[in-house]
């Protein structure tokens, strides 16, 4: 199920690629008149909102679901509340996901926008300190995509949008944020954040807890990301033995994967080029609960985690083996999503957790603290000569 559902978006990816006149850089199928359209509807935006010189620009992969555009609103919502004299937006870095929201799949239509349109409106309006910060939960495919693509053609003002002394005015004053699993440490601080966490610790106490993360396609492993999820599942069972963590595009790490570290055994599972000797014990447990280890609840959440009429779910799986599961839950008590109130069944987002959300806005302090330093970002104008 996996391979074909990452074939069939590589195809998807494809087409979108072709027809999307809004997202991808080196599209030379967009149309000027579509992409002048965007870019000015951003900069309006900008001009609108605009109330300091310094921002944040915030990039998710995006998502088609209501209950996810909520997450991002909430998440914005906790930016401004947090980061008072910072200006913050939010962009998605998926043309298909922007495709879809313009076209009101699932919901009524959305406009977002990718971050080349956001960096060029807020270089065009003048911020003088910018920070991005990857909303991503390891520094995988999609992160490696925001800084050394859309930031980077920032940087060197790819399209010429910028004057020479504008652009020597961002020396040292751009910078990265990183994603939630940037490095190990984090995944252990991830670890005892989302134990803590009331609805896990009562899940957890009464069975199998298991975690699906995105995971990077089979065969790629982007700056250590794909280990992270390992690192993470080895901190989360040293606190309990019922926790569990596999992806959707991580190979050796699918469902059925998993099922069988819960049968028990010795697992040698490959990342990237490492090899990782993994020791399970059986465990016995008869009931399960599942969270999706992503931003938002969206589609691998609903469909690929959560559909009873899927075989090949995690939920029918998981109930296959015997084991009572739910990727629902009832005991959630910070919704996001204006449509359901505390108590009814509900699958929460890590961006929905409000300590997790911290522990993202930690990233982006880290990072403000790099501006007008030598960790911060240089132009070429500015570079120093080889």
């Amino acid at each position: 199920m996996n391979k074909i559902k990452f074939l069939m978006l590589a195809m998807m990816a494809f087409v979108a690629s072709a027809t999307f006149t809004a997202c991808n850089d080196d599209d030379d199928n967009k149309t000027q008149s579509n992409y002048e359209k965007y870019q000015q509807a951003v900069n309006e935006t900008v001009k609108t909102q605009k109330s300091s010189n310094k921002v944040i620009l915030l990039v998710a992969f995006g998502s088609t679901w209501e209950q996810a555009y909520d997450t991002f609103d909430k998440v914005v919502e906790d930016y401004k509340a947090n980061f008072s004299g910072w200006d913050v937006y939010l962009s998605f870095s998926s043309a298909i996901c922007i495709n879809n929201a313009r076209a009101g799949e699932n919901v009524d239509p959305k406009d977002y926008y990718d971050p080349e349109h956001w960096l060029t409106a807020i270089g065009l309006a003048g911020y003088q300190q910018v920070v991005v910060q990857s909303l991503q939960v390891i520094p995988g495919e999609e992160y490696r995509r925001v800084r050394d693509s859309y930031v980077k053609d920032f940087m060197n003002n790819r399209n010429g949008d910028f004057t020479d002394e504008y652009m020597k005015s961002l020396d040292l004053n751009v910078v990265v944020g990183t994603p939630l699993m940037a490095e190990e440490s984090d995944a252990q601080i991830l670890a005892t954040t989302l134990n803590n966490e009331a609805d896990v610790k009562a899940a957890v106490a009464q069975g199998i807890v298991a975690f699906m993360g995105h995971g990077n396609p089979e065969g790629y492993d982007y700056y250590g990301g794909n280990v992270r999820y390992l690192q993470l599942e080895n901190y989360l069972r040293a606190i309990n033995t019922n926790y569990y963590v596999g992806t959707v595009d991580m190979e050796d790490t699918y469902v059925d994967n998993v099922l069988e570290h819960v049968a028990g055994g010795k697992f040698d599972i490959a990342v990237g080029d490492v090899t990782v000797t993994m020791n399970y014990t059986a465990n016995d447990a008869k009931k399960a609960q599942l969270y999706p280890l992503m931003s938002i609840a969206g589609d691998h959440a609903h469909n690929d985690m959560a559909d009873d009429e899927d075989d090949e779910s995690w939920y029918s799986m998981f109930n296959a083996a015997g084991i009572a599961t739910e990727a629902y839950e009832t005991n959630y008590t910070e919704a996001c999503w204006k449509k359901y109130k505390s108590g009814e069944e509900y699958i929460p987002g890590l961006a929905e957790r409000s300590a997790v959300r911290k522990l993202w806005m930690s990233h982006t302090r880290e990072a403000i603290a790099k501006l007008g330093t030598e960790a911060a970002l240089s132009t070429p104008t500015t570079a120093p000569e080889e």
